[in-house]
């Protein structure tokens, strides 16, 4: 079922335009239907805050047909804002005394930019461990994206990610290696996930953690991994939410900040994601970044345009089997009363039955 638009959040009128299914809440009251809420806690800067509002709606609203999904926005204070963030934030987002009032059936916790190596010295450290702490006691599945799965590793885990070599950024194919875990029943046991990052948790250290890797990259390293209770917390460090022009937008922006004597260096193409036809665009372009500099003339327009149409996205299909799982399970661990709390319903250890031998699907 649909995406309720409960609000005026510009998000819905744009995913309608596309021609995702939104449900008018006047509507939805009407339906007999079962209601799911999910909490959305976007930590990305201003540029990314509505377009990962997007992504992870589309992925949510695309998922499964079984309930009608309402998802509520909310942030941290701790993260620096714009004008016209706060403004988006004021009229659109739900402080987390409100959320944490009414309940959630899961959350979902996206990544952020960070300034400095230690996670903990950030400013939203401590708002972000109030949440998922009271996430782990109330809410049934939280799903950690990227640097909010480094945080709880780090935090609840004591597994502090390490420093890579070089950006890891790009497609890169991965594999299924624990096919009999729900949240990956009936998904390709190959398929692609961007990643875009700068550090990284071993394989090593989600085993050491007692954590369970279910879909790892030879490439990339671990891509999904569950908590020891097998559903309770659900760590990504790829990007599945990602539009198919997600990198190409990110590579936009490292030209930019080369231009703009940002960055030193010019930045390299991600892996597996440009064909030759798009790299000979940009190596072009490069040529002309380069004299417009040397020259102190004006910098070219960057060719997006001429690139985004040629893009493939082989990833989303996945996505949308895994977050399609994820929610299959959240509707049968939960029940109506969403106030009452994860530990009275389940077993909090084997909340899937794994272990028991009787599993829940």
């Amino acid at each position: 079922m649909p995406i309720v638009a409960h609000n005026a959040l510009p998000a819905f009128a744009r995913l309608r335009e596309e021609g995702q299914q939104i449900l008018d809440p006047k509507l939805a009251l009407h339906q007999d239907i079962r209601e799911l809420h999910i909490g959305l806690l976007n930590m990305m800067p201003d540029a990314a805050l509505a377009a990962t509002e997007r992504q992870f709606f589309r992925l949510v609203g695309q998922s499964n047909e079984i309930a009608q999904f309402y998802v509520h926005p909310f942030t941290l204070d701790g993260l620096a804002r714009g004008s016209e963030a706060q403004e988006h934030i004021r009229r659109y987002y739900q402080p987390f005394e409100q959320i944490r009032d009414e309940g959630l059936d899961a959350l979902i916790i996206t990544g952020a930019n960070v300034s400095g190596p230690d996670l903990a010295q950030e400013p939203f450290w401590q708002p972000l461990i109030e949440v998922v702490d009271w996430a782990y006691a109330h809410v049934c599945s939280t799903l950690c994206s990227c640097l909010a799965t480094h945080a709880v590793m780090q935090f609840r885990y004591q597994q502090r990610r390490q420093r890579l070599p070089a950006k890891r950024w790009g497609v890169f194919p991965h594999r299924v290696v624990a096919r009999a875990h729900p949240l990956v029943s009936d998904v390709n046991t190959r398929f692609d996930v961007p990643h875009s990052r700068f550090n990284d948790i071993s394989h090593e250290q989600f085993v050491a953690a007692g954590l369970q890797v279910l879909a790892e990259s030879a490439e990339a390293g671990v891509h999904l991994a569950v908590s020891p209770d097998g559903f309770r917390q659900v760590f990504l460090q790829g990007h599945p939410e990602y539009d198919t022009i997600s990198l190409l937008k990110e590579y936009k922006r490292e030209v930019h900040r080369f231009a703009t004597g940002v960055r030193a260096d010019y930045p390299v193409f991600p892996d597996n994601y440009f064909g030759l036809q798009a790299r000979a665009i940009l190596d072009e372009h490069r040529a002309h970044v380069r004299a417009a500099l040397d020259a102190g003339g004006q910098l070219p327009e960057f060719p997006e345009h001429r690139i985004a149409g040629g893009l493939h996205n082989t990833w989303h299909d996945t996505a949308e089997g895994v977050i399609g799982n994820w929610m299959g399970l959240v509707y049968q661990v939960t029940n109506n009363d969403r106030k009452l709390t994860f530990m009275s319903r389940v077993d909090p250890k084997d909340p899937l039955g794994l272990h028991t031998g009787q599993p829940l699907l």
